[in-house]
């Protein structure tokens, strides 16, 4: 698995398809080959460009290809969530969509209260007996929620045990920090850091206005990216600023190569819309920031911690 993923998150809406074949070819000659999308995304219409380039753009085997189940996919209590129904539903569903017989990763996309876990479980053991999958995955869970889901795979000596995590995390949110990414490490579990130049705001382009191109203008992402615009997140991005000057690189580079190198991370994805920004995201490859701006760039955004996390 690379250590910049592809996100699809955009394509079929944002990302058509000739912009998302000129993503996928710069993220490939970049030597890049970890793909994630999820059945939600763009209501399937993600899945099925992704399967569209897989089968005219790069061979499949070389390939990792991950996408995620949980979300509403259709109408009434049956058409979300982690029951075994649903679940195994929704992965037919998603290899009908992205043109293949297996996916390499599938990630149980929320928790859900609804279903007991033991279910929730057995479905991803059904999966990977079946061949459908290769390996499994959580996203967006509590560091409690991942302990106990890879315990019980590890208790019952499943063929399917949890292997990766994936979280928001960068500079504008490292409330992981506090317990999700310590469990994944003590359980010898990956973390995958979605969005991880903090929803594109860490890029600088908001630190004099909202362009009318953004997502921050967009009517599906507006609220997505408005979060992270106000004085708390500006004082970070104009630290990643500063930090960028000092290195004649760009707050893209600074942002991105702080969140790579993390420890426990094994992969940020990188949720370009467009072919010319995922150029940009991809050349930090030989990017290393020096420990004084690590130092900094830890203080000026450090997660609040305390009991029990940090005891005096």
């Amino acid at each position: 698995m690379s250590r910049l993923g592809l996100g699809t998150m955009t394509w079929g809406r944002d990302t058509d398809r000739d912009e998302a074949t000129a993503c996928l070819l710069a993220y490939v000659e970049a030597g890049g080959n970890f793909i994630d999308t999820a059945d939600v995304y763009v209501d399937g219409e993600s899945e099925k460009v992704v399967g569209r380039l897989l089968r005219t753009v790069v061979r499949r085997d070389q390939m990792v290809l991950a996408t995620k189940a949980v979300g509403r996919t259709g109408p009434g209590p049956l058409g979300r969530g982690a029951s075994r129904g649903h679940l195994l539903s929704a992965l037919d569903a998603s290899l009908k969509r992205l043109g293949t017989d297996y996916l390499d990763l599938w990630q149980l996309h929320a928790w859900d209260p609804l279903v007991p876990l033991e279910e929730t479980l057995a479905a991803l053991d059904t999966a990977v007996r079946s061949g459908r999958v290769r390996y499994v995955g959580v996203s967006n869970y509590a560091g409690w929620q991942l302990t106990r889901a890879a315990t019980i795979q590890a208790l019952k000596k499943s063929e399917a045990p949890v292997v990766t995590s994936q979280v928001e995390y960068s500079l504008l949110e490292r409330g992981v920090e506090r317990e999700v990414i310590p469990a994944a490490r003590a359980l010898g579990v990956g973390t995958i850091a979605w969005s991880p130049l903090g929803r594109g705001v860490l890029t600088g382009k908001y630190r004099h206005g909202t362009p009318s191109d953004s997502r921050a203008a967009s009517p599906h992402l507006g609220e997505f990216v408005r979060r992270y615009l106000g004085p708390g997140p500006n004082s970070i991005v104009e630290a990643v600023a500063t930090a960028a000057d000092g290195l004649g690189v760009s707050p893209l580079a600074v942002a991105l190569a702080w969140v790579r190198d993390r420890p426990g991370v094994t992969s940020a994805i990188l949720g370009a819309r467009t072919a010319g920004q995922l150029q940009a995201s991809l050349s930090i490859d030989d990017l290393t920031l020096p420990n004084e701006i690590h130092q900094v760039l830890d203080e000026v955004s450090a997660p609040i911690l305390g009991y029990p996390e940090r005891r005096r």
